[in-house]
């Protein structure tokens, strides 16, 4: 591993990380964005995980700024690339940014303000879906809306820990990160290590400000991006084993943070579940039962937390996984009819009208 870097005694507002492999398509605007910063007082981490297309070439032209550094390294995956950025970090805040996506030039600057305004430990704010083919469009995601914006307390706002781990459009203060042991799970390839970062952070901090405005462009049309590659069927399990174990070591509520934990896997899990194939979800399905299983045992389940439909299928999983593997390719492809015909054979009369209920707001 080398690292070539400039002013080594400075002590910037932000570090902002910037993992590259193989993604010379986009590279050069990502960049772009970041010299382009309203903030100036920034370092730029880029963190070459042995890329083998020109992304180091594009990053050379970047080098002349002396803000801009970068970390040349054997590939080994996101986790331990993200770990030692945040090893090589000397900002106050810390920010990621995606080599496919792109920051608007005031985004840093707003977001830092923002927390030091409140001493923030997190400040999060709101990102664009972008597409640049077949034609350029965005649209608002809606992480964070007018109705929730301002200084929160993770632990008593509980949405944060159930909404997308959008952890590309924030900013961490470094010593909060430091001080809670807070950092990535070096597991291979890219995916699902951001779920694992994103808990520990909500978990953590006592001071969250969430932004109602976007300055992120998360691409939606990069295929080599990790949400697109089906074969890492277990990755979110051991994204979970790794929150447990970082509850295991760390004082925290857990009387809180385990129910919720329950509830997080549940809603990671369908999504895993979701994207893979049909034989490697029939799979699949197994491993949720059993973990599902192991959590009730255990007593950790709240199914307060649950809309009715969540908690219908996740006990049906249990009872028989199979079964609910056929309903639910079944009704695939039908829409809200199909989803209401597989919650009808789940539950009946009785849990169709419950969820009726629900979407009316009379729960």
């Amino acid at each position: 591993m080398t690292i070539e870097m400039a002013n080594a005694d400075a002590c910037p507002k932000v570090s902002l990380l910037v993992p590259i492999y193989n993604v010379e398509r986009y590279l050069r605007e990502c960049l772009q964005s970041a010299a382009a910063q309203t903030l100036t007082d920034i370092e730029v981490i880029c963190i070459n995980d042995g890329s083998t297309d020109g992304s180091r070439a594009i990053i050379e032209e970047f080098l002349a700024d002396p803000r801009f550094r970068v970390i040349d390294k054997e590939n080994s995956g996101y986790g331990a690339s993200m770990n030692q950025g945040l090893r090589a970090c000397r900002g106050e805040y810390i920010g990621i940014l995606e080599s496919d996506d792109f920051l608007s030039a005031e985004g840093l600057e707003t977001l830092y303000r923002l927390a030091k305004a409140d001493d923030a430990d997190v400040v999060k704010s709101d990102f664009y879906l972008y597409w640049s083919v077949p034609k350029e469009r965005e649209e608002r995601f809606g992480w964070v809306t007018a109705a929730k914006t301002g200084l929160v307390r993770p632990r008593d706002f509980t949405d944060v820990f159930y909404l997308k781990p959008s952890i590309w459009s924030a900013l961490y203060k470094r010593s909060f990160l430091e001080e809670n042991g807070i950092c990535f799970l070096e597991t291979p390839g890219a995916s699902y290590q951001d779920a694992g970062f994103n808990f520990k952070v909500w978990a953590m901090a006592e001071r969250a400000v969430l932004v109602d405005e976007a300055f992120l462009r998360y691409r939606q049309d990069n295929e080599a991006s990790s949400v697109n590659s089906p074969g890492k069927v277990y990755c979110v399990c051991d994204e979970y084993a790794e929150m447990i174990r970082y509850l295991d070591s760390h004082p925290c509520d857990r009387a809180f943070l385990d129910p919720v934990l329950v509830k997080m896997r549940y809603d990671s899990y369908m999504w895993n579940y979701d994207r893979l194939s049909p034989e490697l979800r029939q799979e699949f399905v197994w491993r949720m039962a059993e973990d599902f299983r192991r959590e009730d045992e255990a007593g950790l389940t709240d199914y307060d937390l649950f809309e009715s439909w969540k908690e219908a299928d996740r006990k049906a999983i249990m009872d028989n996984p199979q079964l609910f593997h056929i309903r639910k390719m079944g009704a695939e492809g039908g829409g809200k009819l199909g989803t209401l015909r597989r919650c009808y054979q789940t539950g009946g009369v009785p849990l169709v009208m419950k969820i009726a209920r629900e979407k009316l707001g009379l729960r």
